[in-house]
């Protein structure tokens, strides 16, 4: 067993990356492409922790090695069960002691390699803040923004499938940035997670090419884009994409038409707007949502909510282009998907190195 640090951890490859924490640990953040094999569940955790404060380390130390020990027994039994001898494993926890240390010396005990990541998960979390801190700043950001419904989203995944870098907040949080932006059937991931994948993300571009990204706003339904990727999203360049309101409410329409099955949860959460918007309007959208007027009812939204809105919080530079689009329909979001991929310079700084993979987690 070698107790080895981040960066070397990082260069390595490995069979697996191994997260002994607990399953709420493991849930709120983990190392890129680890599983979880914990030493102690979630309820195992809390009672040692008890022993441990209302009776002492020994016998808190003694139940633990009865459970992590069983544990571990069943992990071999399933998990480790048929993994050949040449397999490496990096295994960490909380700050790389007891319970890394155990499931470490019993794979070696076994014949396997297994190395521990010395200082565990909270040197990852170190690193991460540490790396998005000074990487971010070496991209230069492509910033597209418009009026809800423009259709920003569709055109960044066009850019991404003709093999453009494309910074997708939205898909890597969970939500499209507004009020009715919760993604139906997804949870957004946690903070630590949110930004562990920013990061992970960031690692495989080329800072030498550009990286498109939307103009969001710095908060993303219960998300904050972090401080230094932030700073570096208002020095970008920008372009904007424009279409006539009655496109963009079409367009609503059927990109959000989960809450058709869902009529009440979205009068519930029109609600939010009586203040600014006033009973009346409620009132006018609640008849929309009953008769089904999809179309009309986001053509209000827009009008009243999502245009002043955006009007008045739009943080970034003026544009520097903007495509108009006469409609929304696929064949003129390639057009402008295509114009905006013509645009890019194909390097911006030739004396720029190009970043190794942030992490190797596969042999």
């Amino acid at each position: 067993m070698r107790i080895i640090p981040w960066e070397e951890a990082r260069t390595a490859r490995y069979t697996a990356v191994i997260d002994v924490r607990s399953p709420s640990e493991f849930a709120e953040d983990h190392l890129p492409d680890a599983i979880s094999l914990p030493v102690l569940n979630d309820a195992e955790r809390a009672e040692i922790g008890t022993i441990y404060c209302q009776q002492c380390r020994f016998e808190a130390r003694r139940r633990g090695a009865i459970l992590v020990t069983r544990n571990i027994a069943s992990h071999l039994g399933s998990f480790f069960a048929d993994r050949p001898e040449s397999d490496r494993f990096l295994v960490y926890c909380w700050r790389g002691g007891q319970r890394s240390r155990s499931m470490a010396t019993i794979l070696d005990a076994v014949g396997w390699r297994a190395d521990v990541l010395r200082g565990g998960y909270k040197n990852w979390r170190a690193w991460i803040r540490d790396h998005l801190a000074s990487h971010t700043p070496q991209f230069h950001f492509h910033i597209l923004t418009g009026l809800t419904g423009s259709g920003k989203s569709r055109v960044l995944r066009l850019l991404a499938a003709s093999g453009s870098q494309v910074l997708d907040l939205e898909a890597l949080g969970r939500h499209r940035g507004s009020l009715l932006g919760d993604e139906p059937g997804l949870a957004q991931p946690s903070q630590k997670h949110f930004e562990s994948l920013l990061a992970t993300t960031l690692g495989q571009f080329d800072p030498r090419r550009p990286v498109w990204v939307e103009s969001e706003s710095k908060r993303l339904g219960r998300l904050w884009i972090p401080e230094p990727l932030w700073l570096a999203m208002q020095q970008g360049s920008v372009t904007e994409i424009s279409a006539p309101l009655t496109a963009r409410a079409a367009f609503l329409a059927t990109e959000y038409h989960h809450f058709q099955n869902q009529p009440d949860d979205l009068a519930a959460k029109l609600e939010t707007l009586r203040e600014p918007c006033g009973s009346q309007t409620i009132t006018t959208w609640r008849s929309l949502i009953s008769s089904g007027a999809w179309t009309d009812l986001c053509a209000g939204l827009l009008e009243r909510h999502y245009d002043p809105v955006y009007r008045r919080c739009h943080n970034y530079a003026a544009p520097q282009q903007t495509i108009a689009l006469d409609n929304l329909s696929p064949a003129q979001l390639s057009r402008a998907a295509a114009t905006l991929k013509a645009s890019e310079p194909s390097i911006v700084n030739l004396t720029q190195s190009v970043p190794s993979p942030l992490f190797h987690a596969h042999p």
